[in-house]
């Protein structure tokens, strides 16, 4: 018989329930403050949750990059790390496992995945170029326009509807990527950007048949398919589930059709492995001839890439580790559970379920917040101070001015609440949704926000903000009202 692989499982109830495939063999102590203590930790903070400190924080939802659990096997491999500058072999133990989960040839070690976005971006984009993407990430948006590209995001009219049984919001519109092609000339595309589980509009995936079409686009006006890979086993296994092609097909299998038909491949190993790091791959040996010379500039020396030689090892082991449904499962069944829960009660969430984390509308959450004064910032402040969870503003915090100095309104105004691999339990994803049906119901206490340090460029990391009014004092005083003195 075989062993269980996917990890939602359906209890004698009649209940589909996360099942941990795991044990757990070291832990790291929490600490749950009072509601008082929260409020004040997020007025230091300057209402923005990157700000916080952890010791303020009981379950850090902001990020799955370089917070997944790693596994006994990535723990004791950094335990043979080769200390060597040039030629470790730690490196070629990496580069194996990238050719075997890849099936690519030419590898590029780089110290994260936007280190990557930035040689990607310096070695193809030149000053006037476009970029069709499905959809952009902060980072990538920030490195293609500081190299003199421009974006487009030809994404799917299903795309950002936050309601939705459409398996794949996360393809490409073949026709409008057509239309660009024809409008700007083959010659001023610099590449199509595939983002595998798009990080700004729910986690989303693509399927493979959309994936052919691009690549029948892009052969027919010779442009290079870039992938964006750092979430692609989690893409892997939504294809697994929903797309009937392959149903059967092992995650590794999947991997080598989704790589196979790219020119390019770059990812995070924060995200896909479990680790901190990143690389690019190619089995074009022209393009990673085009792009060693800035690696070794900007990163390191080819066998380490800014990494440390641990860090190269723990990689090695937790991409082999992705082509493993029980592992890559995992944070999609508890993000399904929650979203699943969520939706039964009418609190708006995307759905389907995606990867990275579950993603409530804040839009849709706080329809009395404008979006100038940023809904998804606001939810994210009020529902760390009624839970102590940090989770992250996904909407127009998350986006840029323009020139005249006025906010880029967001496409979604989301509360992403991330779910790393193997790290929360469910009675702590219980406690999440008590805690976000409390404020559903109490959600006209929450107000607006308005920066008051504002950086220049990606401003949600380090902008300061404040509440538009006394609504954080009025939030506490109906918790308090209604859990005493719980937590």
């Amino acid at each position: 018989m075989e062993n269980l692989q996917n990890s939602q499982v359906k209890f004698y109830s009649g209940e589909n329930v996360p099942l941990e495939l795991h044990k757990v063999r070291m832990v790291q102590k929490l600490f749950l403050k009072p509601v008082d203590e929260r409020l004040e930790a997020m007025k230091t903070a300057g209402f923005n949750t990157f700000q916080l400190s952890t010791k303020d924080v009981f379950l850090d939802m902001l990020t799955d990059s370089g917070t997944n659990a790693m596994s006994d096997n990535q723990v004791s491999s950094m335990l043979q790390a080769d200390d060597a500058y040039a030629g470790s072999q730690s490196f070629y133990r990496m580069e194996a496992a990238i050719q075997e989960v890849f099936g690519t040839k030419y590898v590029l070690p780089v110290h994260q995945g936007r280190a990557a976005e930035n040689i990607v971006s310096q070695a193809f984009i030149k000053k006037g170029d476009v970029i069709p993407m499905n959809y952009h990430f902060t980072t990538t948006k920030a490195h293609m326009e500081l190299n003199g590209g421009t974006i487009f995001e030809i994404f799917t009219d299903e795309a950002l509807k936050i309601k939705s049984n459409v398996p794949f919001k996360g393809n490409i519109d073949i026709n409008k990527l057509k239309d660009l092609i024809k409008k700007y000339g083959a010659e001023k595309v610099s590449f199509i950007r595939l983002e595998a589980s798009t990080n700004l509009i729910g986690g989303q995936p693509f399927s493979i048949e959309n994936m052919r079409e691009v690549r029948k686009v892009a052969d027919e006006h010779k442009i290079m398919l870039v992938l964006d890979a750092s979430l692609i086993g989690e893409n892997a296994y939504f294809i697994k589930q929903r797309e009937p092609e392959f149903k059967n097909a092992s995650i590794k299998d999947i991997l080598l059709t989704m790589c196979g038909l790219s020119d390019l491949i770059y990812f995070s190993s924060r995200k896909v492995s479990s680790t901190r790091g990143g690389g690019i791959c190619t089995n074009n040996k022209d393009l990673f001839l085009k792009m060693r010379d800035l690696v070794v500039l900007y990163e390191g020396f080819m066998t380490y890439g800014g990494m440390s030689v641990r860090e190269i090892e723990a990689m090695a082991v937790g991409l082999l580790e992705t082509t493993d449904e029980t592992v890559i499962s995992q944070s999609p069944s508890f993000i399904a559970y929650l979203v699943n829960e969520l939706d039964k009660m009418g609190i708006p969430v995307v759905t389907p379920a995606g990867a990275l984390g579950c993603h409530i509308d804040a839009g849709g959450f706080l329809p009395h917040v404008p979006q100038k004064e940023y809904p998804a910032g606001a939810l994210a402040t009020a529902f760390y101070i009624i839970s102590g969870c940090r989770g992250m503003e996904r909407g127009t915090i998350s986006s840029v001015r323009d020139a005249e100095g006025n906010d880029v309104l967001a496409d979604v105004e989301l509360l992403r609440l991330a779910f790393p691999r193997r790290v929360f339990t469910l009675s702590q994803t219980k406690f999440v949704l008590d805690r976000l049906t409390w404020l559903y119901k109490n959600r006209d206490l929450v107000g607006g926000l308005k920066f008051v340090e504002e950086p220049a460029v990606l401003r949600f990391f380090m902008g300061r903000l404040d509440a538009t009014t006394d609504w954080p004092q009025k939030l506490v005083a109906k918790f308090k009202q209604d859990f005493g003195n719980s937590l």
